[in-house]
């Protein structure tokens, strides 16, 4: 056992730049044993506070509960987070055995009565202890976390709820697995140059590479986002856009060993049955309770107060595209929805003569990577330093030190921009390390970003599309609330804020990109190191509000499917395609192609965190465009704005309810009026 333990990275120092992960060492044989030693110290900690004697304390009590299981977090932050940047069979595997281990411990510490009286006492006395308003957020955070994972049942209920948390720990990670899966299976191999019509050269380069990589000649085209993306805009091919359409829209929900069509059920079914087992009627009033929104009544209320807002936009943006479909073939045209993207980025070109493909050259990744790290240097005064000296879990994998205004180690942040076969779609954030301080001494975080952006090819760089750029600058967003955060306690630090609050930092990040001012400090051509012209900056600013009627009834039906999950009283057993067709009826803009499914590959709400949350990217979008309405009203680079938003928003974690952050900023209650403004949307 001691040799076996001396040859896993978890047991021993890490020996590593900044203690980070010693991912070059760490096998797929070690994520194991070193979670049950680190599930048996962890539950041997929490006896440790649950038997003090003495009365309960913050300092006894709260303060050892926050600081344990240090191992065991080591462990699982990087086994989950390559779980969904660098996966495999293996891994996944791993999961399944993992999953009940952990959700296992997990209850046995909050269903720990003697603990939870204990935390309770520091709770019910936290404003007559003398403690500081940080500390007693995180008494309160602590023990509303214990509330919610059942800690007030007794009896049989509390081996209910055991029960229906396995099981759906259970659940929402054989959802994810599956839908990695199903997307991994599609390929398109096209080798007739007339199925390549419309798709410009770098697509095709790009499409060649992709299938020299898997051995196969011709063009092969699949699910991730830069392949799917390129061809659905591009591609006049109206029946391979079907074809493509069709296979990303029906993942999971055909048949076959990864349909997800009883998972969405049973995970709907069990979340209803531990929020009706908390006393609350359905989960999104369980989950609501303690957001921003509070309920479903103001979910309801910003959702349908959009709607209505941006309702005749939206139609007419369809109108629109459906219009110049008819001019630009000569005849009647059945607008689809595999017919929106390509339809819609004509007319685009035609309207404001700008396409991703005029756009990409200026945005070589190399040269976006300096523009988005300068746009933190010229803010926030913060530097980024490429450190090779760091393991990184892939070699496209960079690691970079992060510096504050005056040369101090700040952060460590990882990037990792394309698409892999173990690597799940989409974009997001993440942390290998929080940030917190311990016996005086501030512990820096470490942070890490993941994309799936358009790859180099043999001829071109990584040239970016105009969303790819906003999509980086959103993740860096989150990456700045992780990096520049400064709390005492990791468990309120950085992005550990509420869910309708986090999307902020994020989304104030994306306004820069249509500012004259930022683009000419990076955006050049690659080839020629030519500025980008003012001339079709002017046009990115005119197109920016392009289709923001239908965008916007897009984000709608996403949360309007959620909520209508989520606040179910009564198990469903109906079809699960009929279920979301009514829940996003309201918001159709094109006709629903039979068999199509979001839901059953909704991995944000089935496999993710955002159940019954979904909805706060919207909420966020408002509190962003008031935010960044005072940017405007300053100066984009104003330092004292910048430093009032790095107080008052990036620094503060969930140290204070997070309404009151943004007013301390702004000065203001925020409403929809901003957001309607910067959309040129008329009330």
């Amino acid at each position: 056992m001691n040799l076996i333990q001396a040859q896993n990275p978890f047991f021993s120092a890490y020996k590593t730049p900044y203690d980070t992960p010693p991912f070059d060492k760490i096998k797929n044989e070690h994520y194991e044993p070193a979670m049950d030693k680190g599930i048996k110290e962890h539950q041997a900690e929490i006896n440790k506070i649950a038997l003090i004697r003495a009365v309960p304390t913050f300092e006894n009590t709260i303060l050892p509960y926050e600081e344990s299981g240090k191992l065991l977090s080591r462990v699982t932050s990087v086994f989950f987070n390559l779980l969904s940047a660098e996966s495999g069979d293996e891994m996944m595997e791993i999961a399944q055995r993992v999953q009940p281990k952990l959700s296992q411990h997990s209850n046995e510490i909050t269903l720990n009565e003697g603990l939870f009286q204990k935390i309770k006492a520091v709770y019910d006395k936290r404003f007559e202890s003398n403690l500081n308003p940080e500390q007693i957020r995180l008494v309160e955070k602590i023990y509303q976390s214990f509330e919610n994972s059942g800690a007030t049942l007794v009896g049989q209920d509390r081996d209910k709820y055991k029960e229906l948390s396995l099981k759906l720990s259970q659940l929402t990670l054989t959802f994810g697995q599956n839908v990695l899966k199903e997307g991994n299976k599609f390929e398109m191999i096209l080798t007739d140059d007339a199925d390549l019509a419309g798709l410009p050269q770098m697509v095709k380069d790009a499409a060649a590479a992709k299938a020299k990589g898997k051995g196969k000649s011709g063009y092969m085209f699949d699910l991730s986002a830069p392949s799917y993306i390129a061809f659905m805009k591009y591609s006049s091919r109206r029946d391979l856009r079907e074809k493509l359409y069709m296979a990303y829209n029906t993942k999971c929900v055909v048949g076959g060993e990864f349909d997800n069509q009883d998972n969405v059920k049973e995970i709907a079914k069990t979340r209803m049955e531990i929020a009706k087992l908390l006393g609350y009627s359905d989960y999104a009033s369980y989950v609501l309770k303690n957001k921003m929104a509070k309920d479903k009544q103001h979910v309801y209320k910003l959702l349908d107060d959009l709607y209505n807002a941006y309702g005749q936009a939206a139609r007419e943006d369809v109108k629109l595209v459906e219009g110049f479909a008819v001019g630009m073939e000569g005849k009647s045209i059945d607008l689809q929805p595999w017919d929106w993207s390509y339809y819609s980025e004509k007319l685009k070109d035609a309207k404001y003569s700008v396409s991703d493909e005029i756009i990409r050259p200026y945005f070589e990744l190399e040269n976006v990577k300096k523009g988005v790290f300068g746009l933190a240097t010229d803010l926030y005064g913060i530097t980024f330093r490429k450190n090779t000296k760091i393991p990184v879990y892939h070699s496209e994998v960079e690691a970079f030190d992060v510096l504050d205004e005056n040369g101090n180690f700040l952060a460590v942040l990882y990037t990792d921009f394309h698409p892999r076969e173990g690597k799940r779609q989409g974009a997001w954030m993440t942390e290998y390390k929080g940030q917190y301080v311990e016996k005086g001494k501030d512990s820096r975080p470490h942070v890490s970003i993941v994309m799936n952006f358009t790859r180099p090819t043999a001829t071109e760089p990584a040239l970016l599309t105009f969303d790819e750029v906003e999509t980086f600058l959103h993740e860096f967003g989150h990456a700045l609330h992780g990096i520049l955060t400064k709390c005492t306690y990791e468990s309120l630090s950085g992005t550990n804020v509420l869910h309708d609050f986090v999307e902020l930092p994020s989304q104030i990040m994306e306004n820069w990109l249509t500012e004259k001012e930022y683009l000419d400090k990076f955006a050049v051509h690659y080839k020629t190191g030519e500025k980008i012209p003012a001339g079709l900056v002017q046009k990115l600013v005119d197109a920016a509000n392009y289709n923001a009627g239908y965008l916007c009834y897009r984000q709608l039906s996403f949360g309007y499917l959620d909520i209508a999950w989520h606040s179910l009283t009564q198990p469903y057993t109906g079809d699960v395609k009929e279920f979301e067709r009514t829940a996003m009826d309201k918001t159709a803009l094109l006709p629903v192609a039979p068999d199509v499914n979001m839901s059953t590959s909704f991995s944000h709400i089935f496999s993710g965190g955002y159940a019954a949350g979904y909805y706060g990217y919207k909420w966020a979008e408002v509190l962003d465009a008031d935010a960044f309405a005072l940017f405007k009203e300053t100066g984009i680079f104003n330092k004292e704005t910048a430093r009032s938003f790095r107080e008052n928003i990036l620094q503060r974690g969930n140290t204070e309810e997070p309404m009151s952050l943004h007013i301390k900023f702004r000065g203001q209650e925020p409403g929809v009026d901003a957001l309607l403004k910067r959309n040129g949307i008329k009330k």
